[in-house]
């Protein structure tokens, strides 16, 4: 085990930009789970309202048709509002995403993290269970994905291209379920380390 740590991360080049429509989405999804609540509130008198007008006053009989009709668009204005807000909630998730990288105790870790402030553990890549690095500039690239099945390209970074100082890496990774190319966005510091972790016999240059 080599005593090395480095710390990296991949942000969002369009973070004020998405910053703001995580911020919409989430404004939406608050209101639309207030208002499904609003609406659920009033149960208690629109349901017993809704009972006694579907009451002929002529026979006495229910309105089936009538009653079931406003009930159900009652209760489905309600799920439909529920579920808006769940959507929006979810949706606003993929908005303003970034990644950090951890190379520690000859492992790279890496997390998501969502507007800068939530953070959820993805994977740990480990060393010895690396089979190839390079560059996703490189020809060695297009090789290694071209026998990988395309659910397993993972791409861990928000960008389309590289940010200043940093290139795109990909790394084949052999874990016991299956092998998967994992794409990420750092500088050279810590592919440095990774390729030393693992052996530079798993660098591919070209």
């Amino acid at each position: 085990m080599r005593d090395a740590y480095c710390e990296d991360s991949a942000v969002c080049q369009r973070e004020v930009k998405e910053a703001k429509m995580y911020t919409l989405f989430k404004v939406l999804a608050i209101a639309a789970i207030v208002a499904a609540v609003l609406i659920l509130s009033i149960a208690f008198a629109y349901v017993p309202a809704v009972l006694d007008a579907t009451v002929v006053e002529e026979t006495g009989e229910t309105d089936t048709i009538s009653r079931v009709f406003l009930l159900g668009t009652y209760f489905l204005t309600v799920v439909l509002a529920a579920g808006v807000g769940v959507i929006f909630w979810f949706m606003k998730n993929r908005f303003n995403v970034s990644f950090d990288y951890l190379f520690v105790e000859d492992e790279l870790r890496i997390s998501k993290v969502f507007n800068g402030k939530k953070r959820k553990y993805l994977k740990t890549l480990k060393c010895d269970q690396i089979l190839k690095i390079g560059k996703c500039e490189s020809d060695g690239f297009e090789r290694t994905c071209a026998g990988i099945p395309k659910r397993q390209i993972v791409f861990l970074t928000p960008n389309r291209e590289p940010s200043k100082n940093k290139n795109f890496y990909y790394i084949l990774y052999s874990s016991s379920l299956e092998k998967t190319v994992n794409i990420i966005e750092t500088k050279t510091e810590l592919m440095d380390l990774v390729i030393l972790a693992a052996g530079r016999n798993k660098w591919e240059a070209r």
